[in-house]
């Protein structure tokens, strides 16, 4: 919802003088520093980097929604969802833990 506010805000809200996609950049590098800080690394396992994933995911759904995107962002939100209600693989070389570091 925030990456959708500040796109209409940048598009709409400043009378059509200024870059829109100067914000849609500045939400890419947010929101990526954002998730960077969901991942935790610990005794070899990595946990975090599918909510890092879908926090960057749905906030590019979210700027898509703000520019009128619809189809697309509908398209993207159920392969989001499909992927994510997947089977966590396991990392061969990791001693069968799930995102396991050699």
């Amino acid at each position: 919802m925030g990456a959708a506010l500040f796109t209409v805000v940048s598009v709409y809200g400043f009378g059509g003088g200024g870059d829109p996609a100067r914000v849609a950049a500045q939400i890419v590098t947010g929101v990526g520093f954002l998730g960077a800080g969901t991942i935790f690394r610990s005794e070899g396992l990595v946990l975090g980097l599918t909510t890092a994933a879908s926090i960057w995911a749905v906030a590019a759904i979210g700027t898509a929604v703000a520019v009128g995107m619809y189809a697309m962002s509908a398209v993207a939100t159920v392969i989001m969802l499909l992927v994510l209600r997947l089977p966590m693989g396991r990392s061969p070389r990791g001693g069968g833990r799930p995102n396991a570091l050699p």
